[in-house]
């Protein structure tokens, strides 16, 4: 009895402090571990200095954390400086003493170094400070520049394992920052061995195109994704772009949108898409992807609903116009607010920043409708892997939140109409190939329903032309 009471008993869990970092707290699984000390390591300019920060004064701010920022490399007034246009106002945070930045500077010049060195004044520092706001939260602002005055590495390590300790003992969550050695993860290789949590981030330029990783390499007693994750330092710091949709808990709609052409409705059952759902419009240059995409937006838009439209290809002046011939006029839309356009070469940025621009784009209209035209133009800017994992994460944060998103893909006649050229058909509800249909007399374009999930649909592939009222079938049902 006393074996299975034993085995009944619930155990412990560990406890975490989150970070508020958007994406973040989604890879650990909650956040960082309470109450012990993190190491974040990486190459200068990966943001090691900006991670650490934003999560003191996400600490602060959301949590009701006090935190400390001892630094060894800026003062006080440099990082005040340095972080302000990401919208931290340190100095508001110290006054109401929710955030004290610390300078210590380390000469080597100034100190003799001998065998009983040890950190006994940096503790007093440090604890003085944590007493005085009541810290929950520690920020050591890097090692290197910390030990940098002393070449005796078995002094180092030893003294490392007291800072690592002591943190424990004071019961502070803390982000220790760290250069990446050579060859090793960290310059003395002890650092990862004795912290509970190891996050490494990385900067790196292929092909002229910046991007950031960040791993979580080590995450004692707890789950962890253990992937490399895009991030972006943008207008708001630090955003992970995790892929999010392993659980697959997206709430959905039985409610009906109408496509905005009666014959494709006709061809969905007689009601349209699903709402909240996800459409991919395949096809060749010129078969009617923007077209589609255009009549899409218009309907959504005469029922009320707000559409965010992403071009990557043609200006929104040029689609206006163009979109005029056909009978679908969207500048009342935009005049109205409730159409907005963002153009923007795909080459312009590397992909993590088009999702971030994406996403709060998204966050700031909140719209009900999103269409991306075409997603294929990616190809220029990532691998068939790293597009896919893109367009994964912005397909998993529009279901997420709702929102019914279109998107076109270029196929070309060599290409297998079957697959979509990004390799995400798997995570699409409704697939339309748009395609040229060859006759006796001519050449017509011709629209086919490959899948729509939940719904009962045609499987005919149906004429259709561009008239001045839009797109019209031969005939309809």
């Amino acid at each position: 009895m006393a074996s299975t009471k034993s085995s009944a008993r619930k155990l412990p869990v560990l406890r975490k402090s989150p970070t508020g970092i958007p994406g973040m707290d989604e890879v650990t699984n909650g956040g960082l571990p309470k109450g012990r000390p993190t190491l974040v390591c990486g190459g200068a300019g990966c943001g090691k200095t900006l991670f650490a920060m934003q999560f003191l004064v996400n600490g602060a701010i959301q949590y009701n954390e006090p935190g400390v920022f001892l630094a060894f490399e800026e003062n006080a007034d440099e990082l005040a400086q340095n972080v302000a246009s990401l919208g931290f106002d340190l100095k508001t945070l110290a006054a109401h003493k929710k955030l004290v930045i610390d300078y210590v500077r380390v000469e080597r010049s100034e100190i003799e170094e001998t065998g009983e060195y040890d950190l006994e004044g940096l503790f007093i520092r440090l604890g003085s400070a944590i007493d005085r706001i009541g810290a929950k939260r520690v920020v050591l602002d890097t090692l290197e520049m910390l030990f940098a005055a002393f070449p005796n590495e078995a002094i180092v390590r030893m003294e490392l394992q007291r800072l690592f300790r002591w943190l424990k003992e004071k019961g502070v969550t803390a982000i220790i920052t760290a250069e990446r050695g050579d060859g090793r993860m960290t310059r003395y290789g002890l650092e990862e061995y004795i912290a509970d949590c190891v996050i490494l981030l990385d900067h790196r330029v292929t092909e002229q195109i910046s991007t950031r990783r960040l791993q979580v390499v080590k995450y004692r007693g707890s789950l962890h994704g253990t992937n490399e994750y895009p991030f972006l330092i943008g207008r708001n710091g630090v955003t992970v772009l995790p892929i999010t949709s392993l659980g697959l808990e997206y709430k959905v709609s039985d409610r009906r949108v109408s496509s905005g052409i009666p014959g494709l409705d006709g061809m969905l059952g007689g009601k349209g898409f699903y709402w909240g759902s996800s459409i991919l419009v395949t096809g060749s240059p010129g078969t009617g992807k923007t077209s589609l995409a255009a009549a899409f937006v218009d309907a959504a838009c005469r029922r009320g609903e707000r559409c965010q439209y992403f071009a990557f290809e043609e200006s929104s002046h040029q689609i206006l116009r163009n979109m005029r011939s056909i009978g679908i006029d969207l500048a009342p839309h935009v005049k109205a607010g409730l159409l907005r356009f963002h153009v923007a070469r795909p080459t312009a940025h590397g992909l993590e920043l088009h999702l971030v621009t994406m996403y709060e784009l998204i966050e700031e209209l909140k719209p009900q409708v999103v269409v991306l035209d075409p997603i294929t133009d990616f190809a220029a800017v990532g691998t068939r892997l790293e597009i896919k994992a893109a367009v994964t994460r912005i397909i998993d944060f529009l279901k997420t939140n709702g929102i019914t998103a279109l998107y076109t893909s270029y196929t070309s006649g060599a290409e297998d109409l079957h697959q979509s050229t990004v390799g995400i058909s798997s995570l699409i509800d409704t697939w339309i190939s748009l395609r040229i249909v060859k006759t006796e007399a001519d050449e017509k374009r011709g629209l086919y329903i490959l899948k729509s999930r939940g719904m009962a649909h045609s499987n005919q592939i149906r004429p259709f032309v561009m008239t001045d009222e839009g797109l019209k079938f031969d005939r309809t049902g």
